[in-house]
């Protein structure tokens, strides 16, 4: 039976949960608007936690900075202070007792994955994969180049633009990479089977890394 813990890093909370025999762990980056309650991560993280991968979905901003972002929503499109709190989040599951001996991935969504390939290239000795689900990696671009962990991203075939982005962001990539298109799925993965296929992808592509 899983056990999952609240957990406070810096201020934002999140929920941890570690399978018995995990060798790596998975940090959640939740795309804009969203929170570590986002069911679409959730499932993903239990397939993953199934497979015997531990997670964390921590939200990346406090309380208060999410009233504001709901008013002005702008604090979820500011990818150096997302990137900021995952670089710190990634810091402490370096140091926690519970933590310390796993691999570190991450999982980044719409412009939580933007944040996570920020906070990759700044912990590229810290980050052993990472997968983006519909990801903003246009926001990142600058970062590219320098992440070196590898990198998969996953896009819907209906979403057009995203496809195209994560197409330039893929050039960019120096590193072990790869761009799979679910065909049919929409921008947040909600037809049938979408999101399965997306569980399936990460996780096939964090083992060989984490474990």
């Amino acid at each position: 039976m899983l056990t999952e813990q609240l957990v406070r890093v810096a201020g934002p909370e999140g929920n941890l949960t570690i399978p018995d025999g995990a060798r790596g762990i998975v940090l959640f980056a939740h795309g804009s608007g969203s929170s570590r309650h986002s069911p679409r991560n959730r499932f993903v993280a239990s397939e993953l936690q199934r497979d015997g991968l531990a997670t964390l979905l921590i939200d990346l901003l406090t309380l208060d900075e999410e009233e504001v972002d709901w008013r002005a929503r702008r604090l979820r499109f500011d990818i150096g202070l997302l990137a900021g709190r995952l670089v710190t989040v990634t810091d402490w599951l370096v140091q926690e007792t519970e933590t310390r001996d796993l691999k570190i991935g991450c999982f980044g969504a719409s412009t939580g994955a933007a944040a996570a390939l920020v906070a990759a290239a700044e912990r590229h000795d810290c980050v052993g994969a990472l997968v983006s689900r519909g990801g903003r990696p246009d926001l990142a671009a600058a970062a590219l180049p320098y992440v070196k962990a590898p990198t998969l991203l996953i896009v819907g075939g209906e979403d057009g633009l995203v496809i195209g982005m994560n197409q330039e962001a893929l050039a960019l990539l120096s590193v072990e990479k790869k761009l799979v298109v679910v065909p049919g799925a929409s921008h947040l993965f909600e037809e049938p089977g979408a999101l399965e296929k997306v569980a399936h992808l990460a996780s096939d592509w964090f083992h060989p890394y984490l474990r």
